[in-house]
């Protein structure tokens, strides 16, 4: 008993300091977001002196986060619903429908896309796209749409794989009931599969919603004018010409992270069971 408790206590030291450890950013981050450009220059790791709301104007207002964040939510959420929508009824193909050995295939293929590094795959999309674009009338660069499928795209194989995964778990016997029934294929994946599947559909749904919220990189690749500017590649325009201001910045920081940490604390329940369901059948 007593090296069981020797053990509680090592565990739980070293968890509450890994958990010290990681939100110590998001603290500093918050106390940054009160302080002048000058507090965080003298003296960086103090507490602000007085808690300046002013940033938080200046980010909403002058920076324009807001329309940032306009932007940045249409495409976050049309893009997990492309995503989602796709890698449902692709996952109801190749688990619950018989091809052959082209299910084995098709799942292999898609799968392979988790060992493709996704920076490997910038200049091939980029050229993909301007190509598009250019020789084909397609306007797809510097456009909302060629964000999205670029999202959707990178999403697909992660997403596949979970509701795959779940999808497998559920049993035959429901199916032959709904055949039964007279369903076809698309009555079955829209009465039956789809709404035992929500657990999966929920956790895809916040982490594609959480990855596109977040993402820089594509966002600042595919994505020119001004106008539509996703919220992380706005932020980066805090930049007068000769010095960043770090103030406002941080506003801005905590602005954008709140949506994320709203979502997450509320369905990370939800998460946690859709990530699990599909590991044990029956």
């Amino acid at each position: 008993m007593l090296k069981f408790r020797k053990g509680q206590v090592v565990s739980h030291t070293f968890l509450w300091g890994y958990v010290l450890f990681t939100l110590f950013p998001l603290v500093w981050l918050l106390m940054t977001s009160f302080k002048t450009n000058r507090e965080i220059t003298v003296n960086t790791w103090a507490f602000p002196t007085n808690f300046n709301f002013d940033n938080y104007k200046a980010a909403w207002e002058t920076a324009k986060i807001g329309f940032y964040a306009w932007n940045s939510l249409k495409v976050t959420v049309i893009a997990c619903i492309v995503t989602v929508l796709f890698a449902a009824m692709t996952s109801f193909a190749i688990s619950r429908m018989k091809f052959g050995r082209a299910n084995k295939l098709v799942y292999n293929f898609i799968m392979f896309g988790l060992l493709v590094p996704s920076g490997a795959l910038f200049i091939p999309l980029y050229r993909l796209i301007q190509t598009l674009t250019t020789d084909y009338g397609i306007k797809l660069y510097d456009s909302h749409l060629g964000l999205i499928l670029v999202y959707s795209t990178y999403a697909l194989p992660i997403t596949v794989f979970i509701i795959y995964a779940f999808m497998l778990s559920i049993p035959n016997e429901l199916e032959e009931a709904g055949i039964m029934d007279g369903l076809s294929a698309t009555g079955i994946f829209v009465r039956i599969v789809l709404p035992i599947s929500m657990p999966a559909l929920v956790t895809v749904t916040i982490l594609s919603f959480i990855g596109n919220w977040n993402e820089y990189i594509l966002s600042q690749l595919f994505i020119t004018s001004e106008t539509l500017r996703t919220l992380p590649t706005g932020m980066a325009s805090f930049n007068d010409g000769y010095r960043t201001n770090f103030a406002s910045l941080s506003a801005a920081v905590i602005i954008s992270i709140i949506p994320v940490l709203i979502v997450y604390f509320f369905l990370q329940r939800q998460i946690i069971e859709g990530m699990t369901a599909g590991s044990v059948k029956g």
